[in-house]
């Protein structure tokens, strides 16, 4: 007993040790698995935002660069710079500014004076040397300068001479609106710059880099305290390497380039979201094998309580055994017997239903044969009262067929009852169809119905039974029909393809189908009590079903039901007649 005990504590201390172990294996792969993971995806946002922010950057740039070319072909301000009055010019490039959404319009006299001025301010001041002055006098194309001044930023500016007969008057500055996007930027990301073709920084959101190159910008930033420095060092150790570091904190670099002159745009983003999604992640991990550790020591302790009082109870529970399995004789003599007249009582229900499924179902396939036969005889009967003996044989033809009929659908019915195959032949789509019309002729002159059939001109042969297939027609033609009772301009369309399988559509402009899912089960029915049992369409997709194909249904946009059958053409049930029967002699 002692070396049972030692054994079993040995046991619980390898358990738990390996608990522990499991514990510190699962969440270093966790770890450095969602860290890459986590990363690779804050770094593909990144760049998403990024393409972003040059496109908006690119827009703005391209809708500022036409405005020089539009306000140089105005007449208003060549002839100011001609006769020197301004009164109303500074009030036409405030207007053209609003109009724009421009930083600023300057309009400059050959002198480099601004002469009119968005700001007024700026009114008299000269500019001659300045490189959108002098690089515009060399140009007669837009011009395009970049101006960093300490204080106000950088200054983006567009500029072009301004002709009067062929001779230069003045030079137009036009100041693209730029310094949004640093403001919106600075919502968004940790840190956004963008760079010149010669390293510059022009653009960003962090004011003391602007002028600085990005190596530059990096360096300048305030030395770390040692608390500082270990907890960057513990951030390290749990994140990537770092591409470079921000106000003391690692952080990843994304670059992309800018369509224009040669600038890029850099964007610095924290580790932060990535280890606060991976540390969300390992939090679950320890919680649940502290869940484990701790069901594993009630496990221990209720174990040792279960054991010292096994003895106890045994002596009970034997005593209570014999009057419990005598209660459980009874009670099972006494189940049998409940279960023997359930089963009875469940044999005669499934009887009654059968029955009543099949007499229903009877009774709905054989109301449309019926119903023919009753107009053919009334038909006969005028003929023979006006002595015209051929036609009415003719009409006696027609009711025999349709007799021929019922019996088929009396047998196809037992057929569908017991699941069973019935004799395939090769049928025209096309044939059958104009069959099953003809079948429903007297329906369709008792009311005003426009039908429309589009068939092509080659036969579609498909391997079917004949009178099943037209079945099918007809309870659909009978459902169109009943569906457009209260359209005021019924019509109903059929159309007929073959391409891999042989397709017959059938549409009509009614008030369409309110529930598809329950469509096809048998004894749903949307009409009234007495004119329909719910089983038609529920047999036409059995007998579809028979045939290898499928019966779908969907409603059209303008609120009419669309009814399509699929069945293979015949050569596709040749060839696999021919690979069954080749399967049956291996």
């Amino acid at each position: 007993m002692p070396e049972a005990a030692r054994r079993g504590r040995l046991i619980v201390r390898l358990a738990v040790a390996a608990i522990l172990l499991l514990a510190a294996g699962v969440m270093w792969i966790t770890n450095a698995w969602l860290t890459e993971r986590f990363t690779e995806t804050t770094r593909v946002r990144t760049e998403l935002r990024l393409a972003l922010y040059s496109g908006n950057l690119i827009s703005e740039l391209q809708r500022t660069s036409v405005v020089p070319l539009l306000l140089a072909r105005d007449p208003a301000l060549t002839n100011a710079l001609e006769s020197q009055e301004y009164s109303a010019t500074s009030a036409a490039l405030i207007q053209a500014r609003e109009d724009i959404s421009a930083a600023s319009i300057r309009l400059l006299d050959m002198s480099g004076r601004v002469v009119a001025a968005t700001n007024r301010n700026l009114i008299g001041t000269s500019y001659s040397t300045a490189p959108f002055f002098v690089d515009a006098q060399r140009s007669r194309e837009t011009v395009f300068t970049t101006e960093t001044q300490e204080g106000t930023g950088s200054q983006f500016n567009y500029s072009r001479l301004l002709l009067s007969n062929g001779l230069p008057v003045g030079v137009i500055v036009v100041e693209a609106e730029l310094s949004k996007f640093e403001r919106a930027w600075a919502g968004i990301s940790d840190a956004v710059a963008v760079i010149d073709s010669e390293g510059e920084i022009i653009l960003t959101t962090e004011p003391r880099w602007r002028g600085l190159t990005v190596e530059s910008a990096l360096e300048a930033r305030s030395a770390p305290t040692a608390i500082q420095r270990a907890l960057q060092a513990t951030a390290d150790l749990a994140n990537e390497p770092p591409d470079a570091y921000l106000r003391g904190t690692g952080v990843m670099r994304t670059d992309t380039r800018i369509p224009f002159r040669g600038w890029r745009m850099v964007a610095f983003t924290s580790y932060d979201s990535v280890r606060e999604r991976v540390n969300a992640v390992l939090s679950l991990e320890i919680m649940g094998f502290a869940i484990l550790l701790a069901l594993a020591f009630y496990w221990l302790s209720r174990r040792a309580r279960v054991q010292s009082m096994a003895l106890r109870r045994e002596s009970a529970e034997l005593r209570a055994l014999n009057a419990r399995l005598s209660r459980e004789i009874a009670e099972r003599e006494r189940a049998q017997k409940e279960l023997a007249v359930a089963e009875q009582t469940l044999a005669q229900s499934s009887k009654l239903a059968a029955l009543g499924e099949m007499s229903a179902s009877v009774s709905h396939e054989l109301n449309q044969p019926l119903a023919a036969m009753k107009t053919y005889l009334a038909g006969a009967r005028l003929l023979l009262q006006r002595r015209r003996g051929e036609e009415a044989l003719a009409s006696f033809q027609r009711i025999d067929d349709l007799i021929e009929r019922m019996g088929a659908i009396t047998r196809q019915l037992k057929s569908y009852a017991r699941k069973g195959g019935t004799a395939f032949e090769p049928v025209d789509m096309r044939l059958a169809i104009s069959s099953a019309l003809s079948m429903m002729e007297p329906q369709l002159k008792a009311r005003t119905v426009r039908i429309t059939r589009a068939l092509p001109g080659d036969q579609v042969i498909v391997m079917v039974d004949r009178i099943r297939l037209e079945q099918v027609i007809i309870n659909l033609l009978r459902n169109a029909l009943d569906a457009t009772k209260t359209v005021s301009d019924p019509q109903i369309d059929i159309l007929l393809s073959a391409g891999e399988t042989a397709v017959m559509t059938l549409r009509d402009n009614g008030p369409g189908i309110e529930d598809l899912d329950k469509l096809f089960e048998p004894f749903w029915t949307t009409k009234k009590p007495g004119e329909g049992t719910g089983l038609g369409l529920a047999i036409s997709s059995s007998i579809v079903s028979d045939f290898g194909g499928r019966m779908t249904a969907h409603n059209t946009e303008t609120g009419g039901a669309v009814f399509e059958v699929q069945l293979p053409l015949i050569g596709e049930m040749q060839a696999a007649a021919s690979n069954g029967a080749a399967s049956a002699a291996r």
